[in-house]
Order: C-alpha cells, then sequence, then structure tokens
C-alpha cells in the first residue's frame, strides 16, 4: 500500500483538471519528511510525505506559505493541496526550478525580507500552532513579545530538553536567562512581524529568473530580529544580502546581542531533535548571554 494513487487523486480534485503520476523522483536535503518530484500529464509538483500523524503539520505549512504569499513580498512555492490515509500524509506543492541566485540574487532576497518584516499583525503568535522542524511550535497570541518568547520559545524548548534529561547547568542557567530577559530589552519594543520562522540557507533558494523563493516555513508574528538572527546561526547569506536589508529597513544597535538570544531558540530544538551533539553549544550560548546582564 501507498499513498499514491490518494495523492494524484488528490491534485486533480484541486486543480479541476486529471492527474496521474507517470514518473516519481525523490528529492534529497530534507531530515523531517521524505520529498519526490511527481510528473504527469505534462505537469509537475513537489510533494512531501510523512506519517499520518503529521498532517496537521502540512496543513500548518500549507497555511504559513499562504500567509507569506498574501504579503505580495517574497516568492513562496504554491501550495497545491494537502491530506492523509491510513498509509501517510503529503503536502504538494508547485515544483520550481532552482538555480544558484548570485550576488543580484541576494541583494533582492535582502530587500524582500525587509518588505515581509514590514507587515504587522495585531499581536505576536499566529491564528494557529505549527511546527519548527518536528517540534510543535504553540503560537497563542499575546500583546507581550517578552512574555510570548518566555513561555513559547525559550520556556518551551528548556522543558522539553528537560522532559528528555537535559537537566544541570542547562536548567540553571536556562532559568537565570529567563529571568533576566528584560535586560536585553531596554527601550527596544518590537513590532510583531510576519516571519518565515525557520529561515537558514537549507530554506532559500532562486528560481530560474533569479528571483528568491523561501520554502519550509514556520510562519508567526514575531520580532524581525528573529529571523534575521537565524541567517547568522549557519551561515550561507552574503554580505550583499545584509546590506541590501539593513539599507531597507535599519536594525536597532542591541540586534548584536539580542541575536544569541534568539538563535538560542533554534539550538536548544537541534538538541532537542538531534541530541547531545548541541548541548554544549547551548550551554556556552547562555553562558555569554548571561556574562553580558
Amino acid at each position: 500500500m501507498s499513498p499514491w494513487a490518494d495523492i494524484a487523486r488528490s491534485i486533480t480534485e484541486a486543480t479541476g483538471t486529471q492527474f496521474q503520476i507517470e514518473l516519481r523522483v525523490p528529492v534529497g536535503g530534507g531530515c523531517i519528511n521524505s520529498a519526490w518530484r511527481i510528473d504527469g500529464n505534462g505537469r509537475s509538483y513537489f510533494v512531501k510525505l510523512n506519517a499520518p500523524d503529521k498532517a496537521n503539520m502540512f496543513s500548518a505549512e500549507a497555511d504559513g506559505l499562504g500567509e507569506i504569499a498574501k504579503s505580495g513580498t517574497v516568492r513562496v512555492p504554491r501550495p497545491v493541496c494537502h491530506g492523509v490515509n491510513c498509509d501517510g500524509s503529503w503536502l504538494v506543492l508547485e515544483y520550481i526550478t532552482m538555480v544558484r541566485g548570485g550576488d543580484s540574487g541576494m541583494r533582492t532576497l535582502g530587500q524582500q525580507l525587509a518588505a515581509m518584516h514590514r507587515v504587522t499583525g495585531k499581536a505576536f503568535g499566529w491564528r494557529r500552532d505549527n511546527t519548527i522542524g518536528a517540534t510543535h511550535q504553540t503560537n497563542t497570541p499575546s500583546g507581550d513579545w517578552m512574555a510570548f518568547w518566555r513561555e513559547h520559545r525559550l520556556g518551551c524548548q528548556l522543558r522539553l530538553a528537560a522532559a528528555k534529561g537535559y537537566r544541570g547547568r542547562l536548567q540553571r542557567d536556562g532559568e537565570a536567562l529567563l529571568e533576566k530577559l528584560p535586560a536585553f530589552f531596554d527601550a527596544y519594543r518590537p513590532q510583531p512581524a510576519l516571519l518565515h520562522g525557520d529561515l537558514w540557507s537549507g530554506n532559500v533558494g532562486f528560481d530560474e529568473t533569479g528571483n528568491p523563493v523561501i520554502f519550509d516555513p514556520a510562519v508567526y508574528y514575531g520580532d524581525r530580529e528573529a529571523d534575521l538572527a537565524m541567517t547568522e546561526l549557519f551561515g550561507g547569506f552574503s554580505a550583499d544580502f545584509y546590506a541590501a536589508y539593513r539599507e531597507a529597513y535599519a536594525l536597532d544597535a542591541g540586534y548584536a546581542r539580542r541575536k544569541t538570544f534568539y538563535n538560542l531558540y533554534h539550538v536548544l530544538n537541534h538538541l532537542n531533535l538531534f541530541g547531545g551533539g548541541y548541548l554544549g553549544q547551548a550551554e556556552d550560548m547562555m553562558a555569554r548571554l548571561l556574562a553580558e546582564v
């Protein structure tokens, strides 16, 4: 048994045009889902597959892509359909051929990301929860950014780490950091900006015209610095990208300190997803942050 017949059927229903799968090609690069390009009837689609219990994850991802698309700023793959049966769950997206972006593409990405961050919501969070990688991400709306980050970001990851057995120094310093959280903001009061939420270089590409494309989002409304900080966590973004972003939307001077604070969330998530290889990095980041306050 496999989900492919139902996937073809759901594409037919969503597009109103008969679709039959003639070719399936696995696509590498992901560690949470399996990914495929499927061809048929002169069309191609990108398909993400996982277990049946991951259907809500794909529904939230489709909604997140729609939220970014609605902003009219950065291109995202268009969601076609998503579904589930007893064999698996899936998300079908338009297939976009990706090419190298070059300096011009990176500059455009910086400009477009700045434009996306100027799109603001009424509160921090989002209308539904989603996932960061495979980890549940709570987005209950709040008017208080520090309370939101304390409870639904760092606090959540620390509780998950404790449940996985990571205690001791990690929890001690984590609690101290949460208590000192206001020291990182001083007079800085972020607006609830539209965020990609998982913006590392592996979630960025460029279409055949060189136009930027972002995908695999963990969308919510929050401090734009959180998005920009993650671009620095694993590298891959050029000086042209940062110059274009700052020219379009200047950053507060405190960003240089807060970026480590924001990236701690992602390092803790990697610890919880992939194991103890990230423990030392998380503890070192906490020590540096505590030394600054």
